[in-house]
């Protein structure tokens, strides 16, 4: 088993025994709402850090899946299941829209279309109160039905609940990444001319990076629909996409492990920092800065390119030692047989 394998396997663990050291009930909505967001941020990294499209309208994506489960179970009387299932594939949908047309900028372009995106998002889930309920928000959100004998009524069960789609994410990304189709987004994201001399239609493999993508904010925002049951225009802010960003930051950018570990260390960090009240920022703030410039490819990052400047290092003392005991080769002498030649 590799160590990359038992890592997992220990914070998989970790996650198994956390409700058990829990200290009370807000605790465990605290965490469930941190793997909530991992989900979406663990999307987001698909995008940005593996194929190099920064969007910023990934929080807009999220409450699309959430308002998708309010307003078909509270409106429509649709079970939270199919209502949860639909929330993946309506976003997905609605991405596939948007990225056959955001996706033919690059760079800076893309971004700031994309922010356009997010803020129209915004702006029709407040205004359009006739489908969304406005700023009055969605109210009374059924939690999730229970299957056969699982009920999802404590906070526990709903820990759990969270926890399991947040492994299943993992799993899938893990996958998806290893596979020739992550190498595919990598190599995208190093150059697109490159990558187009490879063979890589690149307008087809960013937009699926893009539909996969928003796929996992929507189903993160179903699930948050679920947990939190009650939704307002907010969900769509722009400054949960920051959240966001700053935690694939704050993790390492382009990792698997790095939203994940982001995901979960800010919020506590601020939770933490709530007894300084409004002046929690200006301790938050300049950790937040001090991490950018001292550890610029995030705290899993910096460790991975540790590790393989040590292994470079381990390994050039043996290659040397290997190229001064090699016998050398005789060099064979070619004869001309003294003949010249006009």
């Amino acid at each position: 088993m590799s160590r990359a394998t038992l890592g997992w396997l220990a914070l998989f663990v970790a996650g198994l025994a956390f409700p058990l050291m829990a200290g009370n009930d807000y605790h465990l909505t605290v965490m469930s709402t941190a793997y909530i967001y991992a989900i979406a941020t663990i999307g987001l990294n698909l995008i940005t850090g593996y194929t190099g499209q920064f969007n910023l309208a990934h929080a807009g994506f999220m409450a699309v899946g959430a308002y998708t489960v309010g307003i078909l179970t509270v409106d429509h009387q649709v079970p939270f299941w199919v209502a949860f299932a639909l929330s993946g594939f309506v976003t997905a949908a609605l991405g596939a829209a948007v990225g056959a047309v955001s996706l033919r900028l690059k760079g800076h372009y893309f971004s700031i279309f994309t922010l356009c995106v997010g803020y129209i998002m915004f702006l029709v889930i407040e205004k359009w109160e006739s489908l969304t309920h406005g700023t009055v928000g969605i109210i009374g959100i059924p939690g999730p039905s229970p299957i056969g004998p699982l009920v999802f009524d404590t906070p526990r069960a709903l820990y759990y609940l969270v926890f399991f789609f947040l492994v299943l994410g993992i799993f899938v990304m893990r996958r998806i990444v290893n596979s020739l189709m992550g190498r595919s987004f990598m190599a995208i994201r190093n150059s697109d001319a490159l990558a187009e001399a490879l063979g890589i239609r690149l307008m087809r493999t960013k937009l699926l990076a893009f539909v996969l993508s928003v796929f996992y904010a929507g189903l993160a925002g179903g699930l948050y629909a679920g947990f939190v049951r009650f939704l307002g225009p907010g969900v769509a802010a722009v400054e949960h996409t920051f959240d966001m960003t700053m935690y694939m930051l704050v993790g390492g950018l382009g990792t698997l492990l790095g939203p994940l570990l982001g995901s979960i260390s800010v919020p506590w960090i601020t939770q933490y920092l709530q007894f300084l009240q409004e002046y929690r920022f200006l301790v938050f703030g300049p950790i937040l800065v001090l991490l950018v410039i001292f550890v610029p490819h995030g705290i899993v990052g910096s460790w991975l390119g540790w590790r393989a400047r040590r292994a470079s290092q381990a390994a050039e003392p043996a290659a040397a030692a290997q190229r001064t005991t090699a016998p050398l080769k005789a060099v064979p002498s070619v004869s001309t047989g003294g003949q010249r030649h006009a």
